[in-house]
C-alpha cells in the first residue's frame, strides 16, 4: 500500500492518526499547563508538549489503557529532564530570572482547573526545589492528581511522593506571604504606575513594604538592573530616578497574566515590557518588570 491507499509517509492510516490527534486534543490545555508550571517558559512548555505529541504518534496506542495518563507522564518527564538543562542555563543567565508571562485572559483554561503554581512568585520560588519535587507539587496542587498516580508518574513509591509534596509546601509557605485580592492587587498596581509615571516619590514609599525588592529580568539583552533593588526608599529612588525617560510615550495596556492582574507596556504597538507586582497586607512586596524581548512573544499581540 502507498499513500494513495489511507496510510501517511510514515505509515500511519489516516484514521488512527486522526483519533491520535483527538485524543490528544483533548488534554493538549492541561499538558501545557504542567510543562509551563515545570518551566517557566511558554517557549519551552510548547516545545515540551509538541514532543509528547511525537512520542504518542510513535505509541502503539492499542495498548495505552488510560491515553490521558500516558500523555501527563511523558509531559512531565521531558519537563524533569528540561528542568535539569534550563537550570544549568539559568546559572549564567544575566540578572534577575523571571518567568515568561502568559496570557491566561486569551487562553483561560490554562488556569481554569486550580490557578496554583501559575502566578510569578509562586514560579520563582519552585525554582528553589528539586526537579521531582516540583513535579510533585505542580501534579497535586495545579491539577488535583491522586498520590497514586504522582508516583506512577514520577517513579517513586507513594509514600516518597507524599513526602515530596509535603517538602515542597513547606518550602513555599516558608517563603510565601499572604497573598491580596484580584482586586486588591489590580489597585496598588494602578496606584504604582501613576506614581512611578510622574516620579512621585512620596506616593510610591507609601505603596512600598519597608523590605520591598524590585526585580528587572533584561536577561542581558536589554537594559536593565541586573542586581535586585531593595528596600522602601531605595527603590522609590530608583524608580523615581529613570521616570522620565522610561515613560516618554509609552501605552500602558492591562492584562490577565498566569492568572494575576498585569500591565503591559508598549511603544508605536510594540510590548517591551510586563510590569506587575506581589503585594500583602494593603503593601507592594516586590515590582517585577519582565523585559527580555525573548520572553514576551507569547503577550507581544496584546498591544498590536
Amino acid at each position: 500500500m502507498d499513500d494513495a491507499d489511507g496510510l501517511d509517509a510514515d505509515g500511519l492510516d489516516a484514521d488512527d492518526l486522526d483519533d491520535a490527534l483527538a485524543v490528544f486534543s483533548a488534554v493538549r490545555g492541561r499538558l501545557f499547563g504542567i510543562a509551563y508550571r515545570m518551566l517557566g517558559s511558554a517557549t519551552d512548555a510548547e516545545d515540551i508538549v509538541q514532543e509528547a505529541w511525537l512520542r504518542w504518534q510513535r505509541t502503539d496506542r492499542s495498548v495505552v489503557e488510560d491515553p490521558p495518563a500516558f500523555l501527563a507522564t511523558a509531559t512531565t518527564r521531558l519537563a524533569i529532564n528540561a528542568l535539569q538543562s534550563a537550570r544549568v542555563r539559568r546559572e549564567t543567565y544575566i540578572g534577575p530570572w523571571l518567568p515568561e508571562p502568559v496570557d491566561t485572559g486569551a487562553d483561560p483554561t490554562l488556569g481554569a482547573e486550580r490557578a496554583e503554581a501559575l502566578g510569578f512568585a509562586v514560579l520563582v520560588m519552585l525554582e528553589r526545589l528539586t526537579a521531582t519535587e516540583r513535579a510533585a507539587y505542580v501534579l497535586r496542587e495545579a491539577f488535583a492528581y491522586s498520590y497514586a498516580q504522582i508516583c506512577g508518574i514520577i517513579q517513586v513509591s507513594e509514600a516518597a511522593a507524599r513526602q515530596l509534596v509535603s517538602r515542597a509546601r513547606k518550602h513555599l509557605a516558608g517563603e510565601r506571604r499572604r497573598d491580596v485580592t484580584s482586586a486588591e492587587q489590580r489597585r496598588l498596581l494602578t496606584a504604582f504606575v501613576g506614581a512611578a509615571r510622574t516620579g512621585d516619590l512620596d506616593a510610591l514609599e507609601r505603596l512600598f513594604a519597608e523590605d520591598v525588592v524590585s526585580y528587572s529580568d533584561g536577561g542581558g539583552v536589554v537594559r536593565a538592573s541586573k542586581f535586585p533593588v531593595r528596600g522602601r526608599v531605595t527603590v522609590a529612588k530608583f524608580v523615581r530616578a529613570f521616570h522620565e525617560r522610561f515613560w516618554a510615550g509609552v501605552e500602558t495596556i492591562e492584562a490577565d497574566l498566569n492568572g494575576e492582574p498585569s500591565v503591559l507596556l508598549a511603544k508605536d504597538g510594540t510590548t517591551f515590557a510586563v510590569l506587575t507586582v506581589v503585594a500583602s497586607a494593603g503593601a507592594i512586596d516586590q515590582v517585577l518588570w519582565m523585559m527580555n524581548p525573548h520572553k514576551l512573544a507569547a503577550v507581544a499581540s496584546r498591544a498590536a
